[in-house]
């Protein structure tokens, strides 16, 4: 291993994943997610992926009630009676 992490390809692999993968985790262990309740991939494959949800959902809010994001609406879906 130390000798494929020394190419620089793998560096610049690592280096990205620092940046992209490695904050996430960590956001979600500090909002109060430190393990999993159920036992079995399956079930602990469903519990991550509402921990992520959840994570996005926060993070979507977050960036609306800032005013990074405004929602935007299609009136084409507006009914005229």
């Amino acid at each position: 291993m130390n000798v494929k992490m020394r190419q620089a390809e793998s560096k610049a692999v690592y280096k990205d994943r620092k940046i992209i993968v490695e904050p996430v985790f960590g956001q979600i262990k500090t909002s109060g997610f430190r393990g999993f309740s159920v036992r079995g991939k399956d079930k602990v494959s469903g519990e991550f992926s509402l921990v992520c949800a959840v994570h996005n959902i926060k993070k979507i809010i977050k960036s609306v009630v800032m005013g990074q994001l405004r929602p935007q609406f299609d009136n084409r879906l507006m009914v005229e009676t």
